[in-house]
């Protein structure tokens, strides 16, 4: 697979929203590969890790998020279910649920419906070990310009802690797993 091919197919190389998307990605990339070579013992997919983590938000470009340079019609929160439908339109399935399944550390039905987040009622949870580093990873990381150094665990929890004590739950999980 080549990731910058699919990537260039939906964005202008090198213009802002590129930068971002391609910036984020690499850190996001770079973060869960650590994890992967720290932890032999979680038998992660090393080649399939590298790829979900750059295409994890190939769907922001149709969201309407002008600080990123999205310029879409979808709110924000879709662009996971809208990267999933891109990527499983492209025939790559298993890097599609990395998209559905990486906001916050994932969304349940429930979640979904309390919110009434505007998206499919369907489980948007990390399974498998890799969409659970990926989404780990993710949480370190910025899109916007001002944030671009990897945030701290307490900085994270604290922003999770809105969205409810499950989230910050799983993510302590995940610090104890992969840090």
């Amino acid at each position: 697979m080549k990731t910058e091919a699919i990537i260039n197919k939906y964005y202008t190389p090198n213009s802002p929203l590129w930068v971002t998307l391609t910036e984020h990605s690499k850190a996001v990339r770079d973060k869960a590969l650590d994890i992967v070579s720290n932890h032999p013992e979680l038998e992660a997919d090393v080649q399939f890790v590298a790829e979900a983590a750059m295409l994890h938000d190939i769907g922001i470009y149709l969201t309407n998020a002008p600080d990123l340079n999205c310029y879409g019609t979808f709110p924000y929160i879709c662009h996971g279910y809208l990267g999933h439908d891109l990527l499983k339109r492209e025939g790559y399935p298993r890097h599609a649920f990395v998209c559905e399944r990486h906001t916050g550390t994932g969304l349940s039905v429930d979640d979904i419906k309390q919110q009434k987040l505007p998206i499919p009622h369907r489980n948007m949870q990390p399974i498998s070990i890799e969409e659970q580093i990926i989404c780990f990873a993710d949480k370190f990381y910025s899109k916007s310009r001002s944030l671009r150094e990897a945030k701290s665990t307490d900085k994270i929890i604290k922003s999770m802690r809105k969205h409810g004590e499950h989230q910050v739950k799983q993510f302590q999980k995940w610090c104890e797993l992969f840090l």
